[in-house]
């Protein structure tokens, strides 16, 4: 196994020796650690914009086609919840048209497309834990550019494992936990919503679990994904489809913001910011253009039994960043 990046023009013809990952969106938070977790794996191709431009489809294509993965990771997304508002047709193109394309090259070689999706695609009318049977109904723009590449990868691509996740947090990027130790510098006190519920979920989490999963799909098809190459695989039937991938437990926002001050004070950083100097307030008393739903919580027991995982609560992943990034 070649372990490392490949940083060739992605357009060449790769060499068939080694199973070939196409990871798309490879400098986002959640990029960058399947950059690391993928690696071991097989070779990694992670093409910036500049080599392939993801609104140019007749180029992707040929960087599909040329590459002939195994497997194409799509953690390439509009993310902008409250910009896609007056923005639809930006987050439509990347979050439903460019899944659909991917979704239609990987059934045409038989690879496996993993994409990631969403809690936005919940309205919070239920207290539930959700489930990947239940209903969606989604409250915003985002939310509905979401659903509809979830439903193009379901109806082109046989062999697609689609990822829904919450309040993803990494090291690197734009995310929550950046932002309160960023504002905490500067800042000495801070009204934070406390009303939403969910499961902080990092990106190393993903990435791990990601791998995992993977590396069961080329134990059951083979080095290269065809069936023909293992010689259990026709005894085997794959689970793909539909799972929900978040850390264990609930938290909310207000209890997020103030349990990442009050480790960074623990651990000898020193901010203006205070853990009792952090307000709680409600959803409506901070109007954003974009509806978010108040209960975001995934249950992920399809998930940790289809691939025999145990996903660990929520502050074991925080913590981890915090450590790190301190």
């Amino acid at each position: 196994i070649i372990v490392g990046m490949s940083h060739t023009n992605p357009t060449t013809q790769w060499s068939p020796r080694f199973p070939q990952i196409l990871l798309l969106g490879g400098s986002g938070q959640l990029g960058f650690e399947l950059k690391r977790t993928l690696a071991p794996i097989g070779q990694v191709h992670a093409p910036s914009r500049s080599e392939v431009d993801l609104s140019d489809q007749d180029r992707l294509v040929r960087c599909i086609r040329n590459l002939q993965p195994v497997a194409i990771v799509n953690a390439a997304a509009y993310t902008a919840v409250d910009q896609a508002e007056r923005e639809p047709q930006q987050a439509d193109a990347l979050n439903h048209l460019l899944p659909k394309l991917l979704a239609e090259e990987a059934e045409r070689m038989h690879a496996l497309l993993i994409h990631y999706s969403t809690f936005f695609l919940n309205d919070a009318a239920t207290t539930e834990i959700y489930t990947e049977s239940q209903p969606t109904n989604p409250l915003n723009q985002y939310g509905l550019s979401k659903r509809a590449g979830e439903r193009a990868i379901a109806d082109a691509c046989s062999r697609h494992l689609i990822l829904r996740t919450s309040w993803v947090v990494g090291a690197y990027g734009h995310n929550f936990m950046r932002t309160i130790l960023r504002l905490a510098a500067s800042r000495s006190a801070l009204n934070v919503v406390g009303d939403q519920v969910g499961a902080p979920t990092s990106a190393p989490l993903i990435a791990d679990t990601t791998a995992q999963i993977l590396r069961q799909y080329l134990n059951a098809y083979g080095k290269y994904g065809s069936s023909a190459e293992s010689e259990h695989s026709q005894q085997t039937e794959f689970p793909f489809g539909l799972y929900h991938l978040t850390a264990g437990g609930a938290t909310d926002w207000h209890a997020l913001a103030t349990h990442i001050i009050q480790f960074a004070h623990e651990s000898g950083r020193q901010f203006m910011l205070k853990p009792d100097s952090i307000q709680r307030i409600t959803t409506a008393e901070y109007p954003t253009p974009a509806r978010r739903p108040q209960n975001s919580l995934l249950n992920t027991t399809r998930l940790q039994k289809h691939f025999n995982l145990q996903l660990p609560d929520w502050q074991e992943g925080i913590n981890y960043l915090l450590k790190i990034g301190l």
